[in-house]
């Protein structure tokens, strides 16, 4: 229950900073924005008397019929919550306070940015805020391997080009897709980003005692594998240690004590799963 109420805490997070987005940095300054919540806006400007919230909403129901028996209840349960705080968050922030217009590409930077961040915290939950997003979250099941970001473009853009002919202006869908790529970028970064393991490839012909020290003393797992030199054709041990980014100078510091001439690659590792790290999610973004 506690772990329940601590993910759909951070998943209205998520959407007030994604309506915080929307209402300070996209709507004065007319710049259009992809999905639902950007189509809502479109609508808005032709039928000003429906609010963008209310719009938004009614546009995700057949959405989330459409695709419920796929995502699963959680998602379902989670994304419709989503989509209700941040419909509602929308129409209350416009309310309470009008934001004034600024510099077109600012606005569009920052507000790609803040509204990047909302919808990694969100999807960082196993949700979403309804629309393109349940789209992409579909199309997700069907290619594992690409990033969440990349798969929202192709209807976010599809919603970029009506905005350009609603508001007569093709500068509003140029600042758009700025802000989309921005938040794209920087939800992928939230998303994927935050898993900052390293592995280690360690050649040294003290591979013992490094292996030693690496398994007790800083408590690593720690893999053989068999290499051969090219040039010299001996025969060699390549220790190969995944670990948190927090214990990498502890990792060069031990390796240089022992041996000064261990020759040693530190690369990213992300999606690390097994004992220490992550564990593997059937529903996992």
């Amino acid at each position: 229950m506690r772990q329940t109420i601590r993910s759909y805490a951070l998943v209205a997070l998520g959407s007030v900073i994604f309506a915080l987005a929307f209402d300070w940095f996209f709507a004065p300054n007319q710049v259009a924005m992809g999905g639902v919540t950007g189509l809502a806006q479109v609508m808005n400007a032709v039928v000003p008397a429906l609010s963008v919230g209310v719009l938004s909403f009614l546009l995700n129901v057949p959405l989330f019929l459409a695709g419920w028996k796929f995502i699963g209840f959680h998602l379902l349960a989670s994304s419709l919550f989503s989509m209700a705080v941040s419909s509602v968050a929308i129409d209350v922030i416009a309310a309470l306070y009008p934001f004034a217009p600024m510099d077109p590409m600012l606005s569009c930077l920052c507000g790609g940015a803040l509204m990047g961040v909302g919808l990694g915290i969100v999807f960082s939950q196993g949700a979403t805020t309804g629309g393109t997003d349940v789209v992409a979250r579909l199309l997700k099941l069907k290619l594992p391997w690409l990033p969440m970001g990349k798969l929202m473009l192709v209807p976010d853009f599809i919603v970029l080009a009506l905005a350009a002919a609603v508001f007569g202006r093709v500068e509003a869908a140029l600042y758009g897709a700025v802000g989309i790529f921005v938040a794209t970028r920087v939800m992928d970064t939230v998303l994927y980003g935050l898993d900052t393991s390293k592995v280690a490839y360690i050649i040294s012909d003290r591979w013992e005692e490094l292996s030693r020290h690496l398994l007790g003393e800083l408590d690593m797992g720690v893999t053989l594998l068999r290499g051969q030199g090219a040039y010299t054709g001996r025969e060699k041990q390549i220790l190969m240690v995944a670990f948190k980014q927090k214990a990498i100078v502890q990792v060069k510091k031990t390796v240089h004590e022992i041996d000064p001439g261990a020759f040693m690659i530190v690369c990213d590792a992300h999606d690390v799963l097994g004992e220490g790290f992550g564990d593997y999610q059937k529903e996992e973004i």
